[in-house]
């Protein structure tokens, strides 16, 4: 479990994964990767556009347009559209100013109104998102326009009233409570800031910005709330003229030897070998050429017309390896292409089979040992509280089952004619007859049930057992399939490119119903930490092995995943588990525990990983009753 007191936000998983994929999708960069942090920016570097935090509000509106809203402004502006030269030469003409802070903030300001402006005329269907964007800030600046009057933070208070009249709906906003120095210095700044609403690129946004700081660099002090992070992480580094110039840059190969040729034994033609159709025809004449990036090679002296703009007249010479074999019986139509070849040679498997934030974890099964006298007669302990239990699921389960098996079926064409022949008169077709079911039909489930084994469920874990010692003792009465697994991370051994996760196999699929191994639940115990997407997947696969119709996989936690480089990501990685389990056709719920009550938080957490699919206990002493009803409705759901 990981809680942190300090931080009651929630990951939204919906909303997350839709970020992750407008950021990909946008930008144009596959590779780059969606995060929640103070400020929005773009980190090339970190292949990363993150949302600030300053939406995480109660409306889900205001936060998912906000969030969105962020995305729309780094992926298709800041990363296409903004200059990085403009950026240089305005630092350099602040660079002596007072107000660095400010300076800050009021370009990224005046530079994000000018991307709105182009992102909404070529994606009209952003509007309705940057307009609740405007209303909020509108809202959050008003708000701290008269915090900051009353603490007297002239820079502040300038700044917020520099938005508040570049958002608003009239020319000549009102700021009745501002100080009279602050509404002076507005009304000089005016005719300045106005030049915004005509800026064409990044260099004016500078322009005008520099304006404004060298007015104000002799009278105020800097900003001392930060409202705007720079758009670009590391912008210092780059040189490109736009971010994107800087992604798809292709550079001088770094060596500098050539290969020496002798020219009276080089073989040269000079003859030009082209094809051509009215299809292909460019309109410039030029061809098309198959195009390298290459970091380090050899120059040679070959001199050719096809070179690139970003390349030397000499052309770049490496060796390509490559592949082949013989296709079975010459049956050329069925090859992989190059990229599934990849994967599958030499045997290869994906990198993260199990999730790009579990690369690094590895499944290490533990086997229970023979239970001990004291663990069985401890088990003896906890099979009769529950006994009333396991008595009224058991018996509600088999009358359905010899229901179904003595029901006959009714309005049939043929078999036992039926004592009821009213339909003869009244129906033209009728179906007078009816059969009985000889055969009982079985329950055609497993079940595996997934125990939560970290550290935080020290002062829970006796209670869960006996949840557990319900759960086994009904299917192993039902001769129903099932496995009992806990599971948890060993933090203390892990390493960067090692991260070992245990799973204490209790009960599995092949123990024999007539083999008493009901104790060996006794030694489950609290460990360390839990990366819950990882265990659930490894479990999914041990189950879709099975040939079983029904397969329920029922999910005990007392909290938030918590594992090594697991802390952000791991209620999304999690819920993506459960979601790719049920596509697959496994049932997941998820079964919270908790030791008092359940506050707002924990049910909203649990909720975007399991969805509806969820029992929340907050006494685990009441699990027997609250696990009785779920268990029933599982089982009537695979009879």
């Amino acid at each position: 479990m990981n809680y942190n007191r300090w931080d009651n936000s929630v990951v939204d998983t919906n909303l997350f994964l839709q970020l992750q994929d407008l950021t990909s999708t946008l930008s144009q960069v596959p590779e780059f990767n969606f995060e929640y942090a103070y400020g929005s920016f773009i980190d090339v570097i970190g292949n990363r556009i993150t949302g600030s935090k300053l939406w995480d509000v109660a409306d889900a509106t205001i936060r998912r347009s906000g969030y969105k809203t962020d995305v729309f402004l780094r992926a298709i502006g800041t990363l296409h559209d903004s200059q990085l030269s403009a950026f240089h030469h305005y630092k350099a003409d602040v660079d002596d100013s007072s107000l660095p802070q400010f300076a800050s903030q009021l370009f990224t300001l005046l530079e994000d109104l000018r991307l709105e402006e182009i992102i909404k005329h070529s994606r009209p269907g952003t509007k309705k998102d940057f307009q609740v964007r405007k209303s909020y800030l509108k809202h959050y600046f008003t708000t701290q326009l008269a915090t900051n009057m009353t603490r007297s933070y002239a820079s502040d208070e300038l700044f917020c009233m520099i938005y508040l009249l570049l958002q608003a709906d009239g020319p000549d906003p009102s700021f009745s409570q501002a100080n009279e120095q602050q509404l002076e210095q507005l009304e000089r700044l005016k005719p300045i800031l106005f030049q915004s609403f005509e800026a064409k690129s990044t260099a004016d946004t500078a322009r005008i910005a520099t304006q404004i700081i060298w007015q104000l660099t002799e009278h105020y002090k800097d900003t001392v709330n930060i409202y705007f992070t720079h758009p670009i992480f590391h912008w210092e580094d780059y040189e490109r003229d736009t971010l994107f110039d800087e992604l798809t840059r292709t550079d001088d190969v770094s060596n500098e030897d050539c290969e020496e040729v002798d020219q009276d034994k080089n073989e040269y033609i000079d003859e030009t070998f082209s094809t051509w159709h009215r299809e292909n025809e460019n309109a410039n004449r030029k061809q098309t050429f198959l195009q390298m990036d290459l970091d380090v090679g050899t120059k040679t002296n070959l001199k050719g017309g096809g070179a690139r703009e970003t390349e030397d007249a000499d052309q770049a010479m490496a060796s390509i390896q490559g592949s082949s074999g013989k296709s079975q019986h010459q049956d050329y139509s069925k090859l992989d292409t190059l990229d599934k070849q990849a994967g599958n040679r030499s045997g290869q498997k994906s990198e993260a089979p199990y999730g790009e934030e579990n690369k690094d974890a590895v499944a290490i099964f533990k086997e229970a040992l023979p239970p001990t006298f004291d663990e069985i007669a401890l088990y003896k302990q906890y099979v009769s509280t529950v006994e009333n239990h396991k008595r009224k699921l058991s018996n509600t389960i088999e009358k359905v089952l010899e229901h179904k098996k003595t029901t006959p079926r009714k309005d049939l064409l043929f078999g036992r004619m039926s004592k009821n022949l009213l339909p003869i008169f009244t129906e033209e077709n009728p179906r007078l007859f009816y059969k009985k079911d000889q055969d009982s039909k079985e329950i055609d489930a497993i079940f595996t049930l997934l125990i939560d084994c970290s550290a935080s469920m020290n002062q829970k874990m006796n209670e869960t057992k006996r949840g557990i010692v319900l759960f086994h003792e009904v299917l192993d009465h039902l001769k129903i399939p099932h496995s009992i697994v806990g599971f948890w991370e060993e933090a203390t051994v892990g390493k960067e490119r090692n991260q070992p996760n245990y799973f204490h196999v209790i009960h599995s699929f092949t123990d024999s119903f007539y083999e008493k191994n009901g104790a060996k639940i006794m030694q489950l115990e609290p460990e360390e930490d839990n990366r819950d997407g990882f265990s659930i997947r490894v479990m999914a696969e041990k189950m879709l092995a099975r040939r079983e119709k029904h397969k329920f996989l029922l999910v005990f936690s007392d909290g938030e995943p918590a594992a090594a480089h697991y802390e952000q990501n791991g209620i999304v990685d999690t819920h993506v588990a459960v979601s790719e389990a049920r596509k697959r056709g496994i049932e997941v719920v998820g079964m919270f525990l908790s030791d008092g009550v359940i506050d707002e938080r924990e049910d909203k957490m649990m909720e975007n990983i399991y969805g509806r699919e969820r029992l929340m206990v907050p006494d685990v002493s009441e699990l027997p009753e609250l696990f009785t009803p779920i268990l029933k409705k599982l089982l009537l759901r695979a009879i």
